[in-house]
């Protein structure tokens, strides 16, 4: 066993591969049809090819740009009275043309690529022009995900994405691009020292009644105007530009001439077009959704089209966040997400959640599995987010595990604050609402502007006191024996839990107008999730004393302890301050 301990920031020896896991040199000879190998003298380790039918992938998705290229050749052609018998040669050469180039190109590039794992590192060597190699030390392999769009499934492929828990860089991640779907099995287990798969039954799994969560998203509202940006640009590439703004001068002038009985029916036809797709998009990402637990990690499957399957370890992980946007709250709903290292996002084009560990589903159900996730390594992350729910303290006794602790509720100050700055903005919208009705704005002359400026400012102030007395009483912040609480937001309300041993320093934030109520901003700095996890707006004393309570001795040299009958809001020497 390999008990050498890399600065990787979890305690105690690193374990070397369970009994029965596949290794590296069982991954260097066990080759398939697909894969080649290549041993090198001077190491004696097999460097090996991704699998050899990925220009075969490569060939299918180019079949998109080729009828691109084909629509716009269509069009040319047949401005210039070009034959049928033409346009159909000039058409097919395009499309082999284009097949044949992405082929050729994506055949160099696999063959480029070699990879080998070592019992101490996997490494990887690519680049056509510019040749790179990339390698990882084994113990710092933080996540692997692999994924498999329609046509790797198609061919049998898969993409494997191991992830290190680093930021720095233009690639966090270490990509195989593609593998047999057998070795990147093989290879996932033997990253994450892991023998055949344990038969304990699933965490959680989909169900379909869940999907009635899908439309209360912000998008069931904005869906509809974008697919109608979508079409309306396509409709543009096939020449129709003219008939669809001839559509849309048609269109708003009957909304013009008889608003009321225009409007309702569309607003109902911009709902139902958004809330499909919601739908559609659920079912996509989250179908075969399917959540176990392996021995010492987690496996996350879901995807209807586009498979995915994410393994990470449980030793990685750093805490909860209970996400309730406003609607979900509304229906009683939330989503859960993992705080852990290793994860994040491969590139800016990867819009998916690495860290989110359910769909929206009942909050009594996110409790649920939050439970099971957290039962191995500690129930004190469950403990801090039901607590951090409820809002209610109790003690022991409960199911989750040790006793629950009740938030602490922010100071008045912290409300005031967030209703002076509501204020604030009614009394700009007044000013321009008085500039309107004065007839200083040229553009926005007569009666109907001035009642709609007047209204306009009647919904900035409810909705700004409405942010400003949710969000204060959605203001709290606790201290369990394990972990962090925090909790804020009114349109979206999160709770984290973030585990008191990930805590790596602290920021302290204090602006001109929280100096003056007397109230700091406490940030927690982490390798995990985002970086750092703010309690806002509570008092100067508390802050500092939740601060040096979290992790104990990490502050004691900033510190200075006043008598009790001393004012505690002096100025603390050598806190960070932005």
């Amino acid at each position: 066993m390999n008990t050498r301990e890399p600065d990787t920031g979890i305690p105690g020896p690193v374990p070397g591969p369970e009994p029965g896991a596949a290794t590296g040199a069982d991954l260097g000879t066990d080759v398939g049809t697909d894969v080649g190998t290549k041993v090198r003298p001077e190491t004696g380790m097999a460097w090996r090819e991704v699998a050899r039918r990925s220009p075969w992938v490569t060939g299918v998705r180019s079949l998109a740009v080729a009828a691109g290229a084909v629509l716009g050749l269509v069009r040319f052609l047949a401005s210039r009275d070009w034959p049928v018998g033409g346009i159909v040669a000039a058409c097919a050469g395009a499309v082999m043309l284009v097949v044949a180039g992405a082929v050729a190109y994506d055949g160099i590039r696999v063959r480029a690529i070699r990879w080998r794992l070592t019992p101490e590192r996997l490494e990887l060597r690519s680049g056509i022009i510019t040749r790179q190699h990339r390698s990882v030390p084994r113990d710092r392999v933080r996540s692997v995900d692999l994924r498999a769009d329609p046509v790797h499934r198609m061919f049998g492929l898969a993409v494997v994405k191991v992830g290190t828990g680093e930021h720095a860089g233009d690639a966090p991640e270490l990509t195989l691009d593609p593998l047999t779907r057998h070795d990147a099995e093989a290879l996932r287990r033997t990253l994450l020292r892991q023998g055949a798969p344990a038969g304990e039954g699933p965490l959680a799994e989909l169900r379909w009644s869940w999907i009635r969560y899908a439309p209360l998203s912000v998008w069931t509202f904005t869906g509809a105007a974008v697919v109608l940006g979508a079409v309306y640009k396509v409709s543009e590439s096939f020449g129709m530009k003219r008939f669809t703004t001839r559509l849309a001068s048609e269109l708003w002038a009957w909304i013009a001439a008889q608003p009321l009985l225009a409007v309702p029916p569309l607003l109902a036809l911009n709902v139902a077009v958004g809330a499909a797709g919601a739908m559609l998009l659920f079912a996509e990402s989250w179908g075969r959704y399917r959540l176990d637990r392996e021995p010492g990690r987690l496996r996350l499957r879901r995807g209807l089209l586009t498979t995915r399957s994410l393994t990470m370890q449980e030793r990685r992980l750093r805490g909860l966040e209970l996400s309730e946007p406003l609607l979900l709250r509304l229906a009683g709903a939330a989503r859960v997400r993992t705080i852990a290292t290793g994860l994040s996002r491969s590139d800016d084009k990867d819009t998916e959640d690495a860290a989110a560990l359910t769909p929206p589903l009942p909050r009594p159900e996110a409790l649920r599995i939050a439970t099971a996730v957290t039962t191995a390594a500690t129930t004190a992350v469950t403990t801090a987010v039901t607590t951090a729910v409820t809002t209610a303290a109790t003690t022991a006794g409960s199911s989750l595990g040790e006793a629950m602790v009740a938030l602490t509720r922010h100071p008045a100050a912290a409300r005031r604050r967030r209703v002076m700055r509501a204020l604030a903005a009614t009394g700009v919208a007044a000013g321009l609402s008085a500039a309107v009705a004065a007839g200083a704005v040229p553009w926005a002359e007569g009666a109907s502007w001035t009642v709609a400026a007047a209204v306009g400012t009647l919904v900035v102030l409810a909705y700004g006191l409405w942010l400003a007395v949710v969000g204060a009483a959605n203001l709290g912040h606790a201290l369990s024996p394990e972990h962090l609480v925090t909790r804020r937001g009114a349109v979206v309300r999160r709770t984290v839990a973030l585990d008191r041993r990930g805590v790596a320093g602290w920021t302290f934030t204090e602006t001109f107008f929280q100096r003056r109520s007397g109230l700091v901003t406490v940030s927690a700095t982490t390798a995990a999730g985002r970086g750092h996890y703010e309690v806002v707006d509570v008092g100067r004393s508390d802050g500092l004393d939740l601060a040096a309570a979290t992790v104990p001795g990490l502050l004691d040299l900033f510190l200075v302890r006043f008598p009790v009958h001393l004012p505690v809001h002096l100025p603390v020497r050598g806190c960070s301050r932005r």
